[in-house]
């Protein structure tokens, strides 16, 4: 499961960037989870001083501005296709189902 955090404190444009990250996982049927982060000592941790800002397994990509959906969908899609179709179990036990396999993910 991937984890993708906004960080924001609440402005409409963290609101948007909000919606527009929930869209996408939800038209790209993504297994993640989407984490509000508004305090600004935790926000700060990611040296983001403009928010909004969208974090993917604890790497800032996109920092105070609100993201489009096809920007959005681009990000998802690359950092699945570099290392999201495992589950740490499967990875531990050497790959993954034989649909992966076949698509060229293990």
């Amino acid at each position: 499961m991937k984890i993708i955090k906004v960080l924001g404190t609440g402005c409409p444009s963290c609101v948007s960037a909000e919606k527009v990250v929930a869209d996408v996982v939800n038209e790209l049927n993504i297994d993640a989870q989407i984490i509000k982060v508004t305090e600004i000592m935790d926000i700060m941790m990611y040296d983001v001083m403009n928010t909004p800002a969208i974090v993917i397994d604890e790497k800032v990509v996109i920092k105070g501005r609100v993201p489009n959906k096809d920007e959005m969908k681009a990000f998802l899609v690359d950092n699945f296709a570099n290392n999201a179709c495992c589950s740490d179990e499967d990875i531990e036990s050497g790959c993954c189902s034989t649909e992966e396999k076949e698509s060229g993910c293990c």
